[in-house]
């Protein structure tokens, strides 16, 4: 934990300073010691534009990384991750339903909503598919988690097909902002939607480390761990509200980015084992850093222009992920 708080500090410094601007984090500190006012521009790039990309980088890396590794402790399957509760689906199905029909709303709504409609219509429908979801895999009181890896499958093929139908509705510019959307960015990051996601996902966060103790035992099984007085059911109950409030504000603020809540509990589990009371404080810092270095890179590669995160991610990640695998074939049982 402290060699990962101490790479956060270093990335949060790096991302600060880094970008096509030209901008510099020294430079604005160096006029503050000599007395000297900041710039205006300095000022804008610094605190308006940098500063709330490299705290919701730090949100949303550390929301899908702790996420990934409850739902992977949940379902006992080191392949699940945080979508199994259906919430990107929901939420995707949301954003393009909102990019596609937001222009057939009232103009006062619009104009309400303004910037905020695809997030909200992200959140909201992420939130109505975990909900659905969680009905359909409760019976009598009880929540099969077989139903609902079943049962999140089977919804993710009908938002998909009902996104489909949408997407072939868009126009030319509909289709560019859904592509976008779908690959994800901190691009948009402002104030006003960190203030909107930052407490839901804190609060998602802060319930995490109570489940730590509860999620070991369940790795013996449903039946053992009711024999040792875990509350298998409220435990579940938590776990999916918890995932589904992180992920579903991530998803809303950032769009579509993978990977870093598969790789991450992976990663850590080969450096530091499976107890989760030491796996889920260590997957926040290491979600964190790893997002907001994909973003780095993702804004200065083709700089000026800005590469979608979602393919930073999924370019770094997936070569780096099958050389853990193949190094570690006979640890991992494969």
């Amino acid at each position: 934990m402290l060699v990962l708080s101490g790479l956060l500090v270093l990335t949060s410094v790096a991302s600060l300073t880094t970008g096509a601007s030209g901008a510099s984090l020294w430079k604005a500190l160096t006029q503050l010691v000599q007395g000297e006012e900041i710039s205006l521009r300095e000022r804008v790039i610094l605190f308006d534009i940098r500063l709330p990309r490299l705290i919701m980088g730090i949100l949303v890396g550390a929301a899908l990384a702790v996420s990934g590794a409850v739902m992977q402790g949940l379902f006992r399957n080191p392949l699940a991750d945080p979508g199994l509760v259906g919430v990107g689906a929901g939420a995707g199905l949301g954003a393009i339903s909102a990019i596609v029909l937001g222009s057939f709303l009232p103009l006062g709504m619009q104009a309400s909503l303004g910037y905020f409609m695809v997030p909200a219509a992200a959140f909201v429908g992420g939130w109505v598919s975990t909900i659905v979801l969680y009905r359909i895999a409760t019976h009598r009181g009880r929540t099969s988690v077989a139903v609902m890896l079943l049962g999140g499958i089977a919804l993710g093929a009908l938002t998909g097909a009902l996104s489909g139908i949408l997407i072939y509705m868009a126009d030319d510019s509909q289709l560019r902002d859904l592509t976008f959307w779908g690959l994800g960015s901190l691009a948009g990051a402002t104030w006003d939607k960190i203030w909107l996601a930052a407490p839901l996902i804190m609060l998602a966060l802060a319930a995490t480390p109570f489940l730590a103790r509860s999620l070991n035992a369940l790795a013996l099984g449903e039946a053992p761990a009711a024999h040792l007085g875990i509350p298998v059911q409220r435990m579940k109950n938590i776990s999916i509200l918890s995932v589904a409030a992180a992920v579903g504000a991530a998803v809303a603020a950032s769009g579509g980015i993978g990977f870093i809540g598969i790789v991450v509990p992976h990663l850590l589990r080969l450096l530091i084992g499976p107890d989760h009371r030491f796996l889920l404080p260590n997957a926040a810092l290491l979600g964190a850093v790893l997002l907001l270095a994909a973003d780095m890179i993702s804004r200065t590669i083709i700089a000026p222009a800005e590469l979608p995160i979602g393919i930073v991610t999924a370019t770094l990640g997936g070569p780096f992920f099958l050389w853990i695998l193949l190094r570690n074939r006979s640890l991992l049982d494969l």
